[in-house]
């Protein structure tokens, strides 16, 4: 079982840098039309839409993925709870 948890948390923090990726692709011009600036939309925006539909932008800034990072943060701590309350790990 602790195999699938680390598996499990190793994909959510490699989830989490593919949003940051994306997240700073923003800042460069045209780099969201390359392949893999699609490839990333294409992972990351199904994830971030929710976020974006109820949390306003600030500004210029939009504070979403920010809230959608700690709530990837909540569930490998939630996941790590989880593992050692059933005593799994």
């Amino acid at each position: 079982m602790y195999g699938l948890l680390n598996f499990l948390a190793t994909l959510i923090e490699f989830y989490s840098y593919a949003i940051i990726v994306y997240i700073l692709m923003s800042w460069f011009p045209n780099a969201r039309d390359t392949k893999v600036g699609q490839f990333l939309a294409n992972i990351c925006e199904p994830y971030l839409e929710p976020f974006r539909r109820f949390i306003p932008p600030i500004g210029m800034i939009d504070i979403s993925p920010i809230v959608a990072l700690l709530v990837l943060r909540f569930a490998t701590n939630g996941l790590y709870a989880l593992f050692n309350m059933l005593n799994l790990v």
